[in-house]
C-alpha cells in the first residue's frame, strides 16, 4: 500500500511539475519520507526521483531548443558541488531551520513573481552571479532532499532570462543536481526501493505535463508557477514545523 501511494503521489506530481517546469520535490517529499525506512533515506530516495523527473521533462524542452547551454554550464557544476556538499551535510544537522527559510523564500518568490514591472530586457547574467546561485541553491537542496528548481526558477527570471528558456534550463540543471544529492545522502543511506518506484512513476507523468508547458500562454503560466511556489511553501513549512 506505501508503494502504490507513493508511486501514485510521484506520478500526479510529475504532471503538475512538468507543466510548469518543475518537478515539485518538495510536495512529494513528506510521502517519500512517511514511506521510507528513515527520515534521511527518504530525503536521499526524493532527490533521486527529482533528478529523474527533471531530465524527462527536460528532454522534451532539449528538442524544442528552450535551453540556454551557456547559462547551463556556469550553473551546473557548482551546482552539483553543492548539492554533494548539502547531501553530506544532511545527516549531521537539524533540517528545520533550512526548511523553514526555504519555504519564506518560496513564498517571496510567489509575491515577485505576480509584481507589476516594467519588462525585463534578457542580459546574459555574470559568471560569478551564476556560480553564487548554483552553488547556493545545490547547497540547500542537497541538505533538504529537494533539487529546488523552485528557487532556481525565479532566479533565473530575476535575472532577465526568457520564461521558456529559464524553465528548460532549470529542468536540466535540476537532473544533475539530483544525481550529486544522491551521492551525497550515500553515508546518511537511500531508500532504493523507493527511489525506483517513484522514478518510474515519474516518467510518464513528467513526459505528459512537459507537452503542456509550450502551449500555455506566458501569463497563465507565471500565475500558475506562482501558485504553485505557495502550496509549495506552505507545505515546506509545515515540513519544518510539523
Amino acid at each position: 500500500m506505501a508503494l502504490a501511494l507513493v508511486a501514485t503521489w510521484c506520478f500526479v506530481v510529475a504532471v503538475a511539475g512538468g507543466a510548469v517546469g518543475l518537478v515539485l520535490g518538495n510536495i512529494r517529499l513528506p510521502v517519500v519520507v512517511f514511506a521510507a525506512t528513515n527520515p534521511a533515506a527518504g530525503a536521499g530516495a526524493n532527490i533521486g526521483i527529482s533528478g529523474v523527473a527533471a531530465l524527462t521533462a527536460a528532454i522534451a524542452h532539449i528538442r524544442a531548443g528552450r535551453i540556454d547551454w551557456r547559462l547551463f554550464a556556469w550553473l551546473t557544476p557548482p551546482s552539483i558541488a553543492g548539492a554533494i556538499v548539502g547531501g553530506y551535510l544532511s545527516s549531521k544537522v537539524p533540517k528545520n531551520v533550512f526548511l523553514a527559510t526555504i519555504g519564506v523564500f518560496l513564498l517571496l518568490m510567489a509575491v515577485d513573481l505576480l509584481r507589476r514591472r516594467p519588462p525585463v530586457e534578457p542580459r546574459q547574467p555574470t559568471p560569478v552571479e551564476t556560480v553564487l546561485t548554483g552553488a547556493g541553491i545545490g547547497l540547500l537542496g542537497g541538505f533538504v532532499g529537494l533539487i529546488l528548481g523552485s528557487l532556481r526558477l525565479p532566479a533565473l527570471l530575476r535575472m532577465g532570462e526568457p520564461l521558456m528558456t529559464a524553465i528548460g534550463t532549470n529542468l536540466a540543471v535540476g537532473f544533475f543536481v539530483g544525481g550529486a544529492g544522491v551521492v551525497g545522502h550515500l553515508p546518511g543511506g537511500v531508500d532504493w526501493t523507493l527511489l525506483v518506484v517513484g522514478a518510474a512513476a515519474s516518467v510518464p507523468g513528467a513526459l505528459l505535463g512537459a507537452r503542456l508547458t509550450g502551449r500555455l500562454p506566458e501569463a497563465q503560466l507565471k500565475r500558475t508557477i506562482a501558485a504553485i511556489l505557495v502550496v509549495a511553501g506552505v507545505a515546506t513549512l509545515v515540513q519544518a514545523f510539523v
